[in-house]
């Protein structure tokens, strides 16, 4: 219900737009990162400052959490001046991405403080982020989903996914071992079309209108790859971490994930090349060396 008094953890790329999209719903925040040029446009709009993760949940009963890193995720909601120390919290909602093991440990870590986790991570992108357009895959207690789905839905889209921790985690992490290899597939068949002489931004045009469409031809080629600006939005990092978990998670169930390996190893390689802040469509770039042609609109 509008007017509640919030708690955010992460204010980058995606955690800033999910801010201002509570704070115009008529939230009150109280927010936390440890960059301060993050911090301050959000002050400026009203919210409220805080010291450390542990000052945000003794501010407010519910906190939401945005961040880059299993290990992240992990430290800020158990470690030293983390989430588990507030004095107020009573459930946290993780809206990153850190694999099921991760979730696991997390709740049963603030269950033993009395504080409920809630599984949300989000699939969408900044543009999601920024006009509420994400989906935001939950898994938690049917009963803590009343509270905190009316929250959750001002990001987008909340798809139910059953009330163990991590249910939510597995869904994601085969959601983005998806978008990769059919940004890894579209950059082999784009090269290939290229170095034969065809127009890129014809072939694009015709794989969508056709059965080859996809995540990346409808949305990172247009975006991020015919203008050469390889600026989707996603980081490298952030691919390869998400695709690693994805297929230790498949090994660890005894489900093979033959191509899923393959282009886990292709984001380690796209990451040794460019770095891992560089733009996950950098894969493109690789590709393109070694086919030795650019593919340009």
């Amino acid at each position: 219900m509008p007017g509640q008094s919030l708690g955010f953890i992460g204010l980058g790329r995606m955690g800033g737009p999910m801010v201002g999209r509570l704070l115009d719903a008529g939230h009150a925040l109280t927010v936390f990162d440890t960059s301060e040029a993050a911090v301050e446009p959000l002050i400026a709009r009203g919210a409220v400052r805080a010291g450390s993760a542990a000052e945000v949940a003794s501010a407010a009963e519910i906190v939401l959490a945005s961040l880059p890193t299993p290990d992240v995720v992990h430290q800020v909601a158990l470690g030293e001046s983390g989430v588990a120390e507030g004095s107020r919290v009573r459930i946290m909602i993780d809206l990153s991405t850190t694999g099921p093991g991760v979730a696991g440990r997390v709740a049963q870590g603030l269950a033993g403080r009395g504080i409920q986790a809630v599984d949300a991570p989000v699939s969408g992108g900044i543009k999601g982020a920024r006009e509420g357009t994400l989906a935001v895959m939950v898994s938690c207690p049917k009963a803590t989903l009343e509270s905190v789905e009316p929250i959750v839905r001002t990001f987008g889209k909340v798809f139910y996914v059953g009330e163990k921790p991590g249910l939510a985690q597995v869904v994601k992490l085969g959601n983005n071992m998806l978008a990769a290899t059919a940004l890894l597939a579209s950059s082999e068949a784009l090269a290939m079309g290229v170095k034969a002489g065809v127009d890129p931004k014809v072939m694009i045009d015709i794989v969508n209108a056709s059965s080859g469409r996809n995540s990346a031809t409808q949305d990172k080629f247009p975006r991020a790859i015919l203008p050469g600006t390889f600026d989707f939005g996603f980081a490298t990092g952030l691919s390869y971490k998400d695709v690693r978990l994805c297929v230790d998670e498949a090994e660890a169930l005894g489900v093979p994930m033959v191509l899923g390996a393959l282009v886990r190893q292709m984001l380690a390689v796209t990451q040794a090349k460019y770095g891992a802040t560089s733009d996950f469509t950098s894969i493109a770039k690789v590709i393109e060396e070694w086919a030795g042609v650019e593919i340009r609109g």
